[in-house]
C-alpha cells in the first residue's frame, strides 16, 4: 500500500480519485496546484504523484521539470483531456510514467497505479542491488598511492583488456585474489564467470578432477557428471590459487589445456573446447623452482606471459595509513562503533612495523583494534600485538657499538626494519648460524672486505673470523700467509 500525492483543481475529480484510491488501500493526500503539492512533497514519504496537467500557474509538465531539477524521484502519472493526447506523449517524453484521460475511469486509474508502483519497487531494488554491487566492488578495491602501486596498477589496467596469461607472485596476504579480481573486472570478461581454485587446498587425488571435471563412474564415488574449473569458467577467467602446489604430471595436462583450450574429462573420451583466460598466483619464486626442476619450465614460461611481483607491505609504507584508515571506517561501520581514525603516534607505530603478514596481517590488527578498544581515536595502546612486536625487536637488539661503527639490529619477525636511521643489518631470524653470517657480510662490506677491519666491528679475532669463513682443512701456513698480508 503506497501514500499517493494527487493534485488537480477539480473538485469533482478530485473527490473520484481519492476514493478510488482508499478503496485499493492506498493513502491519497490531495493539492489544488504545485505550491501545495511542493509543501507535501516536502515533508516526504510520497510513493507516487497524479497530477493535471492544465492547473492554475504552473502546468503538469512544468510540474514534472520542477519535480526533477528540485532531486525529487518519485514517479508521476498525468492526466490528460480527451482532445489532449499531444500532452500525454509529451509527458511521457518528459519522464511521466503514465497518463490516463479524463473523465476519469476507476479501473484505469487502479491498473495505472499499480503499474506505477511496481515500477517504484522496481526501481528501489535496482537501487539496493546497486548499491549492494557498490559494496562489494569497494570491498575488491585495491589501496594504495605509492609509486610501487601506482606502476603495479598501471601494469594492471594494460594487461586487463588482453587474453595473455598473468603470473601473480607475492608474499601470503598481499593481495593477489584482488589483483586477479581486478584484472578480470578491467577485461571484457568482465560480466562471464570469474572462477577460483586452490591447488594447495584440494586433495591430491581430486586435483585433476576439479580442473577438468571427471564423467559417472569415472571412479569411486563419481556418481553423476560434474563439470570442472575449466567448464565452468568458459569465457571467463580462471584463477589457479597456489599453482606451484600442482604435481608434475597435472602440469603437464594443464600446459597442453593452454596451448590448445582443449581437454577431456577425468574417465572421458570426447575433447572439450574452452575460451578461459588464466591468471595464476604462487608465493614461491616460481622461476627458482623451475631451474631446479619442482615444476615445469614450459609451464613457467607459458604461465608467465605477464610476470607481476607485488611489493610487500613492508616495502610500501606509506600505504599504510590509506590501507589502516578503510579497515577502521569500515569495521567501525560493521559493528556501529564509534571510532573515529588513528592517532598520528599510533599511526608511526604501524608504519615502522613489519608486517610479516602483509595487509592481511595489518587488517587483523586493525580490526581486532577497534573491536577491543574503547578510543575513539586509536591510540598505540589499542595496538597490543604491534607494540609487543616492536618490544621483542628491541629487547633483543645487540650492545650498542663503538662511536662510528655500524649498528647491528634486529627486527620483528620479516626481516625489515623496525626504526630508521643507522648503518645497520636486519636479521631476519633467530638461528644463530644464519645470523652470525649475515654479521659476518655486513662487517666485510663495512670495512670494504678488509678483514682486520671486519674482525674489529665483529669483537672478534682475524684468525676466529678466517676460520669461520673459511672452515675446516686450513693449515698453520696458510694462516700465517694471510695474517702477513693483512697485518
Amino acid at each position: 500500500m503506497a501514500t499517493i500525492l494527487y493534485v488537480d483543481d477539480e473538485p469533482s475529480v478530485g473527490l473520484i480519485l481519492e476514493d478510488t484510491l482508499e478503496q485499493a488501500g492506498h493513502t491519497p493526500i490531495g493539492a489544488r496546484n504545485v505550491p501545495e503539492a511542493l509543501q507535501v512533497l516536502a515533508r516526504g514519504d510520497i510513493d507516487l504523484v497524479i497530477s493535471d496537467y492544465r492547473m492554475p500557474g504552473l502546468s503538469g509538465l512544468e510540474f514534472l521539470s520542477l519535480l526533477r531539477r528540485e532531486g525529487y524521484d518519485v514517479p508521476l502519472i498525468m492526466l490528460t483531456g480527451y482532445a489532449s493526447i499531444e500532452h500525454a506523449v509529451a509527458s511521457i517524453k518528459a519522464g511521466a510514467v503514465d497518463y490516463i484521460t479524463k473523465p476519469v475511469r476507476p479501473q484505469q486509474l487502479e491498473l495505472a497505479v499499480e503499474q506505477a508502483l511496481e515500477l517504484v519497487r522496481l526501481r528501489r531494488e535496482n537501487d539496493a542491488l546497486r548499491r549492494e554491487v557498490m559494496e562489494f566492488r569497494n570491498e575488491r578495491q585495491i589501496i594504495g598511492d605509492s609509486q610501487v602501486m601506482r606502476r603495479l596498477m598501471q601494469t594492471v589496467a594494460m594487461a586487463a583488456p588482453t587474453r595473455a596469461t598473468v603470473l601473480l607472485q607475492g608474499e601470503s596476504g598481499t593481495g593477489k585474489e584482488l589483483l586477479a579480481r581486478a584484472l578480470h573486472d578491467q577485461s571484457d570478461r568482465r560480466d562471464k564467470p570469474f572462477i577460483q581454485l586452490n591447488c594447495a587446498a584440494l586433495p591430491e587425488g581430486l586435483i585433476e578432477s576439479a580442473l577438468f571435471g571427471h564423467e559417472k563412474g569415472a571412479f569411486t564415488g563419481a556418481l553423476k557428471r560434474v563439470e570442472g574449473a575449466f567448464e565452468r569458467a568458459h569465457r571467463g577467467t580462471l584463477l589457479l590459487d597456489e599453482v606451484s602446489e600442482m604435481r608434475l604430471d597435472l602440469q603437464a595436462k594443464l600446459l597442453r589445456v593452454l596451448q590448445e583450450q582443449e581437454f577431456e574429462r577425468v574417465g572421458g573420451t570426447s575433447p572439450i573446447r574452452v575460451d578461459v583466460r588464466i591468471i595464476a598466483t604462487t608465493n614461491r619464486k616460481l622461476q627458482a623452482d623451475a631451474a631446479n626442476g619442482t615444476f615445469r619450465q614450459d609451464l613457467y614460461y607459458r604461465l608467465s606471459t605477464i610476470p607481476i611481483m607485488i611489493a610487500p607491505l613492508r616495502d610500501r609504507p606509506e600505504d599504510i595509513p590509506l590501507l589502516a584508515y578503510r579497515f577502521v571506517m569500515r569495521t567501525a561501520a560493521d559493528i556501529k562503533k564509534d571510532v573515529k581514525g588513528i592517532t598520528p603516534e599510533a599511526m608511526e607505530m604501524l608504519q615502522r612495523y613489519p608486517w610479516p603478514g602483509n595487509v592481511r596481517e595489518l587488517q587483523h590488527a586493525v580490526e581486532r583494534a577497534v573491536i577491543l578498544s574503547n578510543e575513539t581515536m586509536l591510540s598505540p595502546a589499542a595496538f597490543d600485538a604491534v607494540r609487543y612486536g616492536l618490544d621483542v625487536a628491541s629487547s633483543v637488539m645487540s650492545p650498542p657499538p663503538r662511536p662510528g661503527t655500524p649498528s647491528v639490529r634486529t627486527p620483528t619477525p620479516g626481516g625489515s626494519p623496525v626504526a630508521g636511521g643507522g648503518d645497520g643489518v636486519w636479521l631476519g631470524t633467530l638461528n644463530v648460524n644464519e645470523a652470525e653470517t649475515a654479521l659476518i657480510q655486513r662487517a666485510l662490506e663495512a670495512s670494504g672486505n678488509n678483514r682486520t677491519r671486519a674482525a674489529e666491528l665483529l669483537g672478534i679475532s682475524v684468525r676466529t673470523l678466517r676460520n669461520k669463513l673459511n672452515g675446516p682443512g686450513r693449515s698453520g701456513e696458510q694462516d700465517a700467509v694471510e695474517d702477513e698480508i693483512e697485518g
